[in-house]
């Protein structure tokens, strides 16, 4: 399923819906056809369970035939959101986490050459999540070195405490896309929440693709344009720690609940790593995806 958040007119609440076939549906409406009580919040979806996911997929299926007429509504009629826009929890960065942007980071950032020898875990705050299309910030009183990195999100689906990397995937929900903005020139003493956590500075969308329609999250291209110059174009194979290694060792030191998000690193290609130097300015646009999730775009404004 591609699951979404959106909203009809800009004074409409945001609800969940399901892309299919040009059409959002609304999720709680297509329940009431059929007599059941589904939510209408991603995070309240995620966090039913299986049997949620299981009979909304099945309503899906039915087609047309099965569907309330009010829940259908026309893809161009709707704004999408962020898939959730208001996370409970912190982000969970992944930094260093390819190996040739370890090397670009090396070069630029003054960051080891050494290859981690475990995940490298930084957080961004719910605050700094925007949804597509929303303008990235440029706060020039903070930042002239304003820098993008393209990355694949993983959604907890259940909650996850110290589990195997055996079984570490059968706690995710799905995949989307997510951008990790950064102010190069805000990093304080190694701590990186302030040039990784400012408003706007987690794009997040356009859909949450559930994890049976990816299959292996380790071989999905990914790539990023400003102003339609590519910048970043790789595959998730070559993360040095993989999707299963990253839950398996969050959930070793923190728990991990449903919709908590895990941005899992960005490949070589950032702005800080080129020669010379690149970075974002107002009127800049940038537009990034992921292989079968998606694509997102932002305009760079002044703060």
């Amino acid at each position: 399923m591609k699951l979404v958040t959106y909203r009809r007119t800009v004074e409409d609440e945001a609800r969940l819906g399901a892309l299919a076939e040009g059409v959002v549906l609304d999720v709680e409406r297509l329940g009431y056809g059929v007599g059941l009580e589904l939510p209408n919040r991603m995070l309240d979806f995620i966090a039913a369970g299986p049997a949620a996911w299981e009979a909304v997929r099945r309503l899906i299926e039915e087609g047309l035939v099965g569907w309330a007429i009010d829940a259908v509504i026309p893809a161009a009629n709707v704004t999408l959101l962020a898939p959730i826009p208001r996370p409970t929890k912190n982000v969970f960065g992944i930094g260093l986490n390819y190996v040739e942007h370890v090397e670009e980071s090396a070069r630029s950032l003054d960051t080891s050459i050494d290859l981690p020898k475990e995940p490298v875990i930084f957080s961004k705050p719910p605050t700094a999540v925007i949804g597509p299309n929303d303008p990235i910030r440029h706060n020039a009183a903070l930042t002239q070195q304003l820098d993008w990195e393209v990355e694949l999100a993983a959604i907890i689906g259940t909650t996850a405490r110290s589990v195997s990397k055996e079984n570490a995937l059968d706690h995710v929900f799905g995949y989307s896309v997510m951008v990790d903005v950064s102010a190069r020139d805000c990093r304080r003493a190694g701590q990186w929440i302030v040039s990784k956590g400012q408003d706007t500075f987690a794009p997040f969308g356009p859909v949450i693709v559930t994890a049976d329609e990816i299959g292996d999250p380790q071989n999905l291209d990914l790539w990023l344009t400003i102003n339609g110059e590519e910048k970043q174009r790789s595959n998730t194979k070559h993360m040095l720690f993989k999707v299963d290694h990253l839950v398996s060792d969050i959930s070793s030191c923190m728990t991990l609940e449903p919709g908590d998000i895990i941005a899992t690193g960005t490949p070589s290609g950032v702005g800080a790593g080129r020669d010379p130097q690149e970075f974002m300015w107002p009127g800049d646009v940038l537009e990034c995806g992921v292989e079968k999730i998606g694509t997102l775009r932002h305009p760079v404004v002044k703060a």
